[in-house]
């Protein structure tokens, strides 16, 4: 700021306490010294009737009777506290003239008598209300502001009402700015240090706003200029601008801030809510408009205070959603994967409310043998609770799929797992809100093996994934027999058998029929137009999940939305070998050359000597403990697979051989030469499958 003369900042005085009562008696509105007098808040006393307040409700027909006359009734009265025990006070109730129709409002101006020991109250100690002819228009302002701001959740929509409020009533231009810190849910900070702030609402009388100063939407710095009366407390105004004018004379950012040419007077009011500043109201009149006052400025913090709930509701109300959408996303996959199985591509929508985040899910599993897994669901409730019971379901889901079973047999471990958790619930108590409640969840899992090209499909409480077969023009949802939620009830689950072809696709979905009706019926035919659209066109799955998206979420969704589109693939029979060798030791022998020369077939030969260690231990085990027949498989996949089968369902053990022991350091070996490897069930006993990376060829 250059050396000119300062101008002189006039703060606030502390506002006097008023209630405004409707023609009922009920409150209306209330300034803030009121509400610190009781010891309360507004919500607590908007709308109670005033004689509910009195220690002594026969003292009201006497305080009403002369108000509703014209006269001005004072007196010494006990008001009770809503939070318990009363306060003393000088009580003084007038009209607010001229007289409404339906009768006539009154205000009632409280004075604080706690420790006083004046037995007569002298009437000069309340003027009366009707002798400041702006009494009315002040209560009318404050309780329009008591109505309209606050009913929603908004920052901006409260940052409107505020200055619609304030314009033209209090003043001829308006603006509000917030710190962009608050806009996305955090802190504003302690307003010492450079924050950006953003011009969120203006209102100007005339409907036309300065060009001369900052627009809505534009950004800035907080200056010290304005920083200073902001850290001071209450409002301030100026009632003449021309020392500012001459004051800022050469600084046009802050012109731009505070200085439009009409303007004659200046009114900052911090928005402050709960310790902390959380932005500023700029008030500005115009021409011959009277200057701003104490009492403007005291009107002006009261209506600013009350925005600032309100912001600051909406404030904490974005940090809960971004935080359970943050939540949410980290412990969903990556978006796109592409495996020798399938291509697939996921696509999670929040919805538009923290209430309705945290409900939906999807995964894709990599299992043994280059086979996948495809999983959706959803768990009870909403939010944060939800978002961490997903969680836990997803994470036990991923448990119950690293063993490979069935379907159908995977959903009933995870229907026992999922009343094991429910145990601990109290009983007839409803923890659906809860973080450890997945009872009543549903899901849909599905296994698919490029090598046979069969995919399994098994249902609990869910809707079944849509088909659409490749180069045709048709998409309908598996046939399954959906089986219950989880946790609800006991019926067993089935799995239904699809042969499928390279390009076929599968379109898994949560979330999308939850409306019922028509808008039910319309999200399910965009999830058939797109899943036809992909595997008639092989058109990018990426596109599609926009598309489908895009018809699904013209208005914010009441609950999240999760999508998982799978292109089945098929694996060369070229990359597949089998043999069926019999119980003999001599097998193990004959096992080696074959491993060795398919290998040799591929161009592996840098994994033959490691490989034949692993067919020899693996064959050797199988018929030394288990007998005929059994199998050998090599795949060539993204990594070599070898697998052999036996009819035994003993799963075997990692154990680590004494220096005495003569055997049981095959495992060991082999867990020491493979990338990983593990064991499944099958129909007829178990396989043991091992990976080794090919890069190391």
């Amino acid at each position: 700021m250059s050396g000119n003369r300062s101008p002189r900042w006039m703060p606030a005085v502390k506002s006097a306490a008023e209630m405004l009562l409707d023609t009922d008696g009920s409150v209306l509105s209330c300034t803030q010294s009121a509400l610190d007098l009781l010891d309360t808040t507004a919500e607590e006393v908007r709308g109670r009737p005033f004689v509910s307040m009195l220690e002594d409700p026969a003292q009201w027909e006497l305080f009403a009777a002369e108000s509703a006359g014209g006269e001005r009734r004072f007196g010494r009265a006990a008001l009770l506290r809503p939070g318990g025990g009363t306060v003393d006070t000088l009580l003084g109730v007038s009209p607010l003239l001229p007289v409404e129709p339906a009768g006539t409002r009154l205000l009632v101006r409280l004075q604080s008598l706690q420790g006083a020991d004046t037995p007569d109250p002298q009437p000069v100690a309340l003027p009366p209300a009707t002798s400041d002819p702006r009494a009315r228009e002040r209560m009318d302002l404050l309780n329009e502001a008591a109505s309209r701001i606050g009913a929603s959740l908004d920052i901006a929509g409260n940052a409107r009402d505020l200055v619609d409020i304030l314009v033209p009533d209090l003043a001829d231009l308006a603006a509000v700015d917030i710190p962009e810190a608050v806009l996305v849910g955090d802190e504003p900070g302690d307003f010492t240090v450079d924050i950006t702030m953003r011009r969120l609402a203006v209102a100007a009388a005339d409907g036309q706003w300065p060009e001369e100063i900052h627009a809505l939407g534009d950004t800035f710095k907080v200056t010290s200029f304005i920083r200073g009366q902001l850290l001071k407390g209450p409002a301030g105004f100026l009632p003449d601008l021309t020392d500012l004018r001459l004051a800022l004379a050469e600084e046009e950012e802050l012109s731009r801030l505070v200085l439009p040419r009409a303007a004659t007077s200046l009114l900052v009011a911090p928005v402050r809510a709960r310790g902390m500043v959380l932005g500023i109201v700029a008030l500005w009149r115009a021409g011959d408009r009277r200057p701003f006052d104490h009492t403007d400025a005291v009107l002006a913090e009261e209506i600013s205070s009350r925005a600032a709930l309100s912001i600051d509701n909406g404030r904490r109300y974005t940090k809960e959603r971004r935080t359970a959408e943050m939540l949410q996303r980290s412990l969903l996959p990556r978006t796109a994967a592409n495996s020798t199985a399938a291509e697939t591509s996921g696509v999670y929508v929040p919805a538009g409310t923290p209430a309705g985040i945290g409900g939906c899910w999807y995964d894709v599993i990599e299992l043994s043998s280059a086979q996948v897994a495809f999983v959706v669901g959803t768990v009870p409730g909403h939010g944060l609770s939800a978002t961490a019971a997903m969680g836990r379901l997803r994470s036990a889901v991923e448990t119950l799929a690293d063993l490979d079973p069935a379907p159908d047999e995977l959903l009933s471990h995870l229907n026992d797992l999922v009343m094991r958790f429910g145990g601990s619930e109290r009983p007839g108590h409803d923890d659906r809100g809860s973080a450890g409640a997945v009872r009543g969840a549903t899901c849909t899992y599905a296994t698919y093996d490029p090598v046979t090209r069969v995919c399994l499909v098994a249902c609990a409480g869910h809707p079944a994934p849509m088909l659409a077969r490749s180069g045709q023009q048709a998409a309908e949802e598996v046939a399954v027999a959906c089986g219950p939620a989880l946790g609800i009830g006991g019926e067993p689950f089935e799995a239904v058998t699809l042969q499928l072809q390279p390009g076929d696709v599968l379109a898994f979905h949560s979330g999308l029929l939850r409306a019922g009706g028509r808008r039910s019926a319309h999200r399910l035919e965009a999830v058939r137009a797109g899943t036809r659209s992909a595997a008639a066109d092989g058109e990018p799955l990426a596109d599609v999940g926009r598309q489908i998206l895009a018809g699904l979420t013209d208005t914010p969704p009441d609950h999240d939305i999760a999508l998982l589109l799978c292109r089945t693939r098929e694996l060369p029979p070229s990359s597949t070998v089998a043999w069926q060798l019999s119980a003999d030791p001599q097998e193990v022998a004959r096992a080696r050359i074959l491993a060795a020369a398919q290998l040799a077939d591929w161009g592996l030969d840098e994994l033959v000597f490691a490989s034949e260690l692993i067919v020899s231990e693996l064959v050797t085990n199988a018929i030394r403990y288990t007998g005929a027949p059994i199998g050998l498989r090599l795949i060539k996949d993204q990594r070599l697979i070898c697998e052999v089968s036996d009819p035994s369902q003993t799963q075997p053990h990692l154990r680590r051989a004494r220096l005495t022991d003569e055997g049981g350091r095959g495992l060991f070996l082999i867990a020491q030469l493979t990338h990983r490897w593990g064991s499944r069930y099958t129909a007829s006993g178990k396989t043991i499958w091992t990976e080794q990376l090919l890069d190391e060829a």
